[in-house]
């Protein structure tokens, strides 16, 4: 079963009931509320019921012993016959709620919270294991949450590990975290191989490094690609230095004279991110750089993306082509002019996440900006959110079922849900990490590994040499 087979079956419906639930939502708040009150009026009466008892109990023993036990026995097994009932009630307006609530609300929830964990197994047993090389030792945090996001990637998706870093230090990393059980398992069933290197590339070094440090994690885990021991690599270390590996060791693209850094956004619709380059390789750019970027990016969301026709934007101060920059005016003549892709125009900065547009290009400046700010805003709007939730009991009950959707508000806005952007325009599959990134984000960045060699990425990529455009 194909996976565009899987969401028609499994999202439609789920989307469906809870849709229903919605429209509901007011007949199930009363429900609830309804059972709360037949709850305390039942535990009132039966209050009221003991308290005459015990006055008649106290009547009768005036009168006569015998005959005020006799009564004293019928009005207190009244009492407990009453007590009975209001427990019934309880038990009754529980039932109600839950039978009411069970398969309007957590059912379809469910569905929807369980249909990417379906995906992604139709996807695994669909695909083989390939082999992604990963630096290890670099990030502000490696190698340990680094170690921990592969060894989670290994489980989840049909990959393998080769773990590039200082052995030992990987080995210590395992132990404090728990992990070296689970490591010395995944080594033992050939999906993780540990690989020896010398110091990283520090964060705050030159890009140049990487030409007098040849045992630097990153070039031994480039090499690796070099010599067809990996299909991908993964960094979240020091992103010039890899895309300076990345030449030196790997080479550009025939035709291209920039590699640029791609980065996908989230937009309305969920099923159709946005690939905005370059975010970050370089902060000056040429018309013909941000030809090429368009270029790369046609080929990736075709690919990756699954989009038959992308529609290519530019990211611009206003939509009319008399407007921007002397970059902007020249670049918007050179991609007006290219037939190879659908140009949309100039994309303003309000247009990037509106779905108008499934590729945006801009240079590295503009672009890192951009990235930069849209990490800040999933953060903000939870927090918005939280604060602006409804108080008391109503709000309580309605928080608690929109638990899961906030979750899920939150996974699509979250940066580290997107965990890593490709560097296109070199020789192989490179995916670059956030320096912070902690386990969550490595898992994605594997994933996006994993889906650009599944899908052919290099072998379109290497077909733009033969465009006349990039020969001239």
């Amino acid at each position: 079963m194909g996976k565009e087979s899987v969401q028609k079956i499994n999202k439609p419906r789920a989307i469906r009931r809870l849709v229903i639930w919605y429209k509901r939502n007011s007949a199930v708040t009363s429900i609830v509320d309804t059972a709360a009150s037949s709850a305390v009026t039942a535990s009132n009466v039966a209050g009221n019921v003991v308290s005459s008892a015990g006055s008649v109990v106290s009547t009768a023993s005036n009168v006569a012993s015998n005959v005020a036990g006799n009564v004293a026995g019928n009005v207190v097994s009244s009492a407990e016959s009453v007590v009975n009932t209001a427990s019934s009630v309880v038990s009754n307006a529980s039932s109600i709620a839950k039978n009411t609530l069970q398969p309007l609300v957590f059912d379809p929830l469910k569905r929807l919270q369980n249909n990417d964990y379906i995906l992604d197994k139709v996807e695994e047993s669909q695909s083989k294991r390939i082999w992604i090389a990963v630096d290890g030792m670099g990030g502000d945090y490696a190698p340990g949450p680094i170690l921990e996001g592969c060894l989670e990637a290994i489980s989840r998706f049909p990959i393998n590990i080769k773990f590039v870093g200082k052995i030992e230090e990987v080995k210590d990393a395992a132990e404090k975290t728990g992990l070296a059980e689970l490591l010395e398992n995944e080594i033992d069933n050939n999906r993780l191989e540990l690989i020896d290197s010398g110091e990283p590339i520090g964060m705050n070094e030159e890009a140049t490094a990487v030409r007098k440090r040849k045992n630097a994690s990153i070039n031994v885990a480039m090499d690796l690609v070099r010599n067809n021991k990996a299909e991908a690599v993964y960094s979240a270390g020091n992103s010039g230095a890899m895309m300076a590996s990345a030449i030196f060791r790997i080479g550009r693209l025939k035709g291209i004279d920039r590699p640029a850094i791609g980065a996908l956004f989230p937009t309305r619709d969920q099923t159709r991110p946005v690939l905005v380059l370059d975010v970050g390789a370089n902060t000056d750019c040429k018309p013909s750089y941000l030809h090429q970027f368009a270029l790369l990016g046609n080929i990736y969301a075709k690919d990756v993306l699954q989009v038959k026709k992308p529609r290519i934007g530019l990211l611009n101060i206003g939509e009319e082509e008399c407007k921007g920059n002397d970059l902007s005016l020249k670049t918007f003549e050179l991609l007006s002019s290219e037939k190879s892709f659908d140009f949309g125009g100039n994309c303003e900065g309000r247009d990037v996440l509106s779905g108008n547009f499934d590729v945006v290009v801009c240079d590295g400046f503009t672009g890192n900006i951009l990235l930069k700010f849209l990490e800040s805003v999933g953060g903000v709007l939870l927090d918005i959110l939280r604060s602006e939730l409804p108080r008391g009991r109503r709000g309580k009950v309605g928080s608690a079922f929109l638990k899961s959707n906030l979750l899920r508000i939150k996974k699509r806005l979250d940066h580290a849900e997107h965990g890593g952007a490709l560097l296109l325009g070199v020789n192989g599959i490179c995916v670059i990490g956030h320096g912070s990134s902690k386990s969550l984000s490595v898992v994605s960045a594997l994933r996006l590994a994993h889906s650009a060699v599944n899908h052919g990425v290099m072998e379109n990529l290497n077909q733009l040499q033969k465009l006349q455009v990039l020969n001239s």
